[in-house]
């Protein structure tokens, strides 16, 4: 029987290996390949047709929710399970407003990761148990911009959203620039319109934004024996 292949998303070396570890136990799952960035894993998500993503939220340059918004969309087929330390209800109305089938913490990983992964496989949906059902109510509705926060507010573009996060990470024009490939005046246009979107217009408070809306967050540590 041909195993479901995987595709870890997760910055966090030392968790991506246990992760790793965790599934080669699994005769029926098969990890083929590892990113480190949310950007990286739409690219190899295009190159390599994984059965399942296993995507954090918390990934540097392009989040894991921005990141399940594109896959969703340019590979319909791929099915995005997040794991996370949020257990905010927030963020897993957000993950699913944008096309995840599957919501689970960190911290029960190593009870329940391959059981997730079996199931949104087969076409279902996979929760932690604290999570109630109706998180999955919007499952097979439209893909449309981003969960409830940024709902609220003006939409922005994919571009937009990736520069606000670099932005809020302390990226520089020049480096963010280099980063996405395009021009430094490029970036001060498309930062240009966000401002113009969001009304701010500084670098603190549209960092503050982001962290209200979701697109970063303050991760908080979590121990590596939830996968061990």
């Amino acid at each position: 029987m041909k195993p479901i292949t995987v595709l870890l998303a997760e910055d966090f070396s030392l968790l991506r290996q246990g992760l790793r570890a965790l599934l080669e136990n699994e005769e029926d799952i098969e990890v083929i390949g590892e990113a480190e960035t949310g950007r990286r894993s739409v690219h190899l998500t295009m190159t390599l047709s994984p059965d399942v993503v296993v995507m954090d939220i918390s990934l540097p340059g392009l989040n894991g929710l921005e990141a399940t918004r594109q896959i969703r969309k340019l590979t319909p087929s791929v099915k995005v399970l997040i794991l996370s330390a949020h257990s905010d209800s927030a963020y897993v109305e957000q993950a699913v407003t944008l096309g995840a089938a599957g919501y689970i913490t960190k911290q029960t990983a190593g009870d329940v990761l391959p059981r997730a992964i079996r199931e949104v496989n087969s076409g279902n949906t996979f929760f932690n148990h604290h999570f109630t059902a109706n998180h999955t109510d919007h499952i097979e509705k439209p893909i449309s911009g981003w969960g409830l926060s940024m709902q609220k507010s003006p939409g922005l573009t994919s571009r937009e959203v990736e520069v606000l996060q670099l932005v809020a990470e302390g990226e520089a024009n020049k480096q963010i620039a280099s980063k996405l490939g395009i021009s430094v005046k490029t970036v001060e246009k498309h930062r240009d319109h966000l401002q113009q979107k969001l009304d701010i217009h500084e670098t603190a408070s549209l960092t503050r934004y982001a962290i209200e809306a979701g697109i970063i967050t303050l991760r908080p540590i979590v121990a590596s024996r939830c996968v061990c």
